[in-house]
């Protein structure tokens, strides 16, 4: 028999110290380019705090300066003012996200299972115009749902704003739990199965825990996207009472003027909440979108 040769392993030669050099020069780079991305995106967010603690007239003499002397004095006049209705505003947003976002994560997890595991004749023509929503420009729709909305009685209502968001919300939703339960293994509904576990108790106590992380994920984009949003409230609500949180901060602003810092504190009060759910459940994000990717 033939003797087998001895495997060569190549050996790694040090770095030079220009190579060194050059490492080190580039971390140093990368880093700089890296810190200064990180402050364009943080400082907007400082410079807006400490904004909010001038007064107009300093603000406008010294936009980018800090306070000599800060004063909460926006923040007294924006809590005490009842014209300005923001807390009702808050309210309203609360209310039509929370709905809005219980209403989607149903859709989306029960229609999601079905196309993900279900097979029937139209289960990929379904599949696919859920996603043509997608592509569907929102704000091109704005003048025929308005008439829509008008002739039926629908506008100006406090459950009016429900019905664009879970219908323009429900596509990416659909798209993110659809890909997640594919990557679950069936041979756990098999197992379940197998012990005498109906469909219904299978996909509440099994499945939906196991979606948890990809259902978090849509619930927080789809509170941020519904909190925010502008153009359906403009043109579907005309009520004060029942106006959203963008509709709300919208009054700060007159024909030829604006009160800066005024607006800074208002935007700072009404983000406050969604800031502190983002930050609490930032893991969660996260951990959703790389498992959906990953698995979808």
């Amino acid at each position: 028999m033939a003797k087998e040769q001895p495997k060569i392993q190549a050996v790694k030669r040090p770095d030079t110290a220009s190579q060194k050099v050059g490492k080190g020069l580039l971390g140093i780079v990368v880093n700089f380019i890296l810190m200064a991305f990180s402050l364009s995106c943080i400082f907007p967010l400082v410079w807006m705090l400490y904004s909010s603690l001038k007064v107009k007239r300093v603000f406008n003499a010294d936009i980018i300066g800090l306070p000599k002397n800060p004063t909460i004095e926006n923040y007294v006049k924006i809590l005490s003012n009842k014209d300005y209705h923001l807390g009702a505003s808050m309210w309203n947003s609360a209310r039509t996200t929370i709905l809005s976002v219980a209403l989607i994560l149903l859709f989306a997890f029960i229609v999601g299972y079905i196309l993900a595991r279900i097979p029937f004749k139209l289960n990929r023509p379904l599949y696919v115009m859920f996603l043509m929503g997608m592509l569907i420009p929102i704000h091109s729709l704005l003048v025929p749902i308005y008439i829509i909305f008008s002739r039926t009685g629908l506008s100006n209502q406090w459950f009016t704003l429900l019905f664009p968001y879970v219908a323009f919300n429900l596509p990416i939703s659909l798209f993110l739990v659809e890909g997640y339960v594919k990557g679950v293994p069936t041979a756990i509904e098999e197992a379940a199965a197998i012990d005498g576990s109906s469909f219904t108790r299978t996909l509440i106590t099994i499945i939906l825990p196991i979606c948890k992380p990809i259902l978090i994920t849509v619930a927080i984009i789809n509170v941020f996207g519904c909190w925010n949003e502008f153009s359906f409230a403009l043109v579907l609500i005309k009520s004060s009472a029942l106006q959203t949180v963008p509709l709300a901060l919208k009054q700060f602003t007159g024909q030829f003027n604006a009160d800066y810092p005024k607006i800074m504190a208002a935007m700072l009060l009404t983000m406050s909440p969604i800031v502190v759910l983002y930050f609490s459940f930032s893991k969660y994000i996260i951990k959703g979108m790389v498992a959906g990717a990953v698995k979808g």
